[in-house]
């Protein structure tokens, strides 16, 4: 078969009893090549979707770490009558024990999953729409597995909160920025004293300095030492070092060199001195949001003096400098989060079963993820299981 035949195969009409739906077609593409210039383009002004959902983040992921994961690519494009495109939903597609899944690209990666939307579209939604878009998913799928979904995204309703929902299993703290306000709207005088005393420290160093990287030299030379320093830090911390998977490197160095109109997929911003990298952040941004990925710190003494905190309060400030409504620092409450971000970004995950056996899968995954959030509540349990994962891990 042809590959334009294998694409016109799986091309759907949408059932008749759905034409309250402004979606009158859906296709299901399993090439990247082929869906590249319709994905650009919902990148572009007009379109609802976060900076984890880029083209030049996930098309390396999917290559790199997808591919070698058994995750086939399965991107939904829905369209309108006139064949206007109206979403596009960036899914891989996997088989585990006779059940086939799909789950957002990006695994791990990502702190946050969502569809492309056409933004006019996504403000209208009904499950009319949605229940069109999920018809011809049936024949290809049992159960979709749509996790750490936020629930607005630039204060417009994800589509996707309308369907089946549960809390995701761990928060994302976040920090809200007013376009404008004072200084101590992002971060309290006392916060900012203490650290002010701190990097006296690091100021005496000589050429101490924090910037942004923009040369694809210094992006290289920050990710060699990144790639260096944090294996060494995850294993102090007995974390099992997801960087070393296999294709994990690669697809960050990708992401981080592919350029985007304000600066690159993943921005990385960096405390150094002229001897040594004292710490970096890198993230992704859109004009209006920074949301951390991925971050370490110096092995030296120079670690006493708190890189990171320091490091994290310029990257606030140079966010509030340029107009930017809100920042995020990744899933989780880890301590140090909370000394800059005090309110919580609404997540949730669906499990949408698409035939009889994907209704028992995704049962089974909904409970297990509503017990995981239930351990990660309880400090007691959530202690317990770290150190049984410690003693046979």
């Amino acid at each position: 078969m042809t590959m334009a035949a294998a694409m016109q195969s799986r091309t759907a009409e949408v059932p008749a009893r759905s034409r309250a739906s402004r979606i009158a077609q859906v296709d299901i593409v399993t090439d990247l090549a082929e869906v590249e210039a319709i994905w650009r383009a919902f990148e572009a002004n007009g379109h609802l979707f976060t900076p984890y959902q880029r083209f030049d983040l996930l098309s390396p992921w999917q290559r790199l770490v997808g591919a070698h994961e058994g995750a086939r690519p399965f991107i939904v494009i829905a369209r309108d009558a006139e064949r206007h495109p109206l979403l596009l939903l960036p899914l891989s597609q996997r088989q585990s024990h006779g059940v086939r899944t799909a789950c957002f690209m990006g695994g791990k990666h990502t702190t946050f999953n969502m569809a492309l939307w056409n933004a006019e579209f996504a403000a209208q939604v009904a499950i009319a729409d949605l229940d069109a878009l999920l018809a011809p998913l049936r024949e290809h799928l049992d159960v979709l597995v749509l996790t750490q979904q936020p629930q607005s995204w630039h204060d417009q309703q994800n589509p996707f909160a309308l369907l089946p929902r549960q809390s995701a299993i761990n928060g994302c703290p976040r920090l809200v920025m007013e376009p404008g306000g004072p200084p101590a709207s992002r971060i309290s005088n006392s916060l900012r004293r203490r650290l002010k005393s701190k990097e006296k420290k690091l100021q005496s160093l000589a050429g101490y300095r924090y910037h942004q990287a923009t040369s694809d030299a210094d992006i290289t030379r920050l990710l060699d030492w990144f790639f260096r320093v944090k294996p060494v830090r995850m294993a102090e911390q007995k974390l099992p070092n997801v960087f070393a998977e296999p294709g994990v490197e690669q697809f960050v160095r990708s992401a981080c060199l592919a350029p985007r109109s304000e600066g690159r997929v993943i921005d990385i911003h960096a405390l150094e001195c002229d001897e040594e990298v004292i710490a970096i952040f890198a993230g992704v941004a859109d004009g209006e949001r920074f949301s951390m990925m991925f971050n370490t710190y110096t092995m030296s003494e120079h670690a006493r003096y708190s890189p990171g905190l320091i490091l994290m309060r310029y990257i606030i400030d140079r966010c509030a400098e340029f107009g930017y409504r809100s920042l995020d620092l990744g899933i989780g409450s880890d301590e140090y989060k909370r000394m800059f971000c005090k309110d919580d970004e609404e997540i949730f995950d669906s499990f949408v079963p698409l035939s009889s056996r994907g209704k028992l899968a995704a049962m089974a995954m909904s409970s297990l993820s509503h017990g995981k959030r239930l351990v990660k509540q309880n400090q007691m349990l959530f202690d317990m299981a770290r150190r049984l994962r410690q003693a046979f891990g």
